[in-house]
């Protein structure tokens, strides 16, 4: 299993980004979670196999349609499952 924290600039809040990002995540079987930060960023941590994983980094450059990708961050992260939620949830803002 593999684990990232991504950090996502640009028009990221405030056009669904993290209720599109947990629906996208879900379908591609990842576990983690979004959230909303306070400088405006939107961070997430993923964790799950490669394949999965490159095809919600690719969305994430993307975002959804009201969107507007300035920048992605993203850095191997080591995580545990059991401190990972069952699924992919949305966070409280950071």
């Amino acid at each position: 299993m593999i684990c990232h924290r991504c950090l996502v600039s640009g028009r990221v809040q405030g056009v669904f980004f993290r209720d599109s990002t947990r629906r996208i995540a879900s379908e591609l079987g990842l576990r983690g979670w979004v959230r909303n930060r306070r400088d405006g960023r939107v961070e997430v941590l993923v964790a799950g196999e490669e394949a999965a994983w490159q095809q919600l980094r690719n969305w994430l450059q993307i975002g959804p349609q009201a969107a507007k990708v300035t920048n992605i961050e993203c850095i191997d992260e080591p995580c545990r499952p059991d401190e990972l939620p069952p699924g992919f949830v949305i966070e409280v803002t950071a």
